[in-house]
């Protein structure tokens, strides 16, 4: 299952050989939502793997972003201790215009063209 979340990037940090073969990159995200006219603030963590470790390097910090990701869940032992750890695996990340409705990012958007609500059956069969 996948999720979104839109915010600024306001940190990236480096590169992490974790094994030989394995290598993750972390960076943050502000979200900030107005709930009752009080602003809440939250930074959020999340973490790229593999070939996607470079996806930060393309943004700017204080970009506004949309990243997509994917929550990951793993159990380890160690010293006879379980601990669990929660990652949010990002895959992708867009820019985000204010003021652009998503609709306008589609390649076949026109601005002439009736909502999908609207559309018109004209089809042959």
């Amino acid at each position: 299952m996948s999720y979104e979340i839109t915010g600024k990037l306001v940190a990236k940090f480096d590169i992490v050989q974790r094994t030989e073969t394995f290598k993750t990159r972390e960076f943050v995200i502000e979200k900030s939502e107005d709930i009752g006219g009080r602003i809440i603030t939250n930074y959020v963590k999340l973490q790229c793997v593999q070939d996607k470790t470079a996806m930060p390097d393309r943004f700017n910090m204080g970009d506004e972003v949309k990243v997509l990701f994917n929550i990951k869940g793993t159990k380890w032992v160690k010293e006879g201790r379980e601990n669990y750890i929660t990652n949010l695996d990002a895959w992708r990340m867009e820019t985000v215009k204010l003021g652009v409705a998503a609709t306008d990012k589609d390649p076949g958007f026109s601005p002439d063209m009736p909502p999908p609500s609207e559309a018109v059956d004209d089809l042959p069969f």
